[in-house]
């Protein structure tokens, strides 16, 4: 079955960058999109950023110039660069693909 684990999260200050990490497992990591969410409480889960399985790329406008996705298809990982972090980027960021999500890790910005 497919399982997803995000690593990475914690807390930071803003202007502080943090990496994210989801290994996959149980599908053929390189024939799909992967996918990062975010979470706060009483909103909606929202879109981050999408990579296909080619490699082309799609942000939000919130996080567009500060965030990259990249993927590592020899080690079934997907990443996420976050730069210039914001106190709004305060989240739990899920990891998503095959119509499965990780258990999210907590991102915490916070002076």
């Amino acid at each position: 079955q497919v399982q997803l684990v995000e690593s990475g999260g914690g807390l930071v200050q803003p202007g502080g960058s943090l990496r994210l990490s989801c290994a996959a497992s149980g599908f053929t990591f390189s024939r799909y999109a992967m996918t990062w969410y975010r979470q706060t409480p009483g909103k909606e889960r929202e879109l981050v950023a999408v990579i296909s399985s080619v490699g082309s790329t799609n942000y939000a406008d919130s996080v567009k110039g500060r965030f990259t996705i990249s993927r590592d298809n020899a080690k079934s990982t997907v990443f996420l660069q976050m730069n210039s972090l914001k106190l709004e980027d305060t989240a739990v960021y899920y990891c998503y693909a095959r119509y499965s999500w990780g258990q999210g890790t907590q991102v915490t910005v916070s002076s």
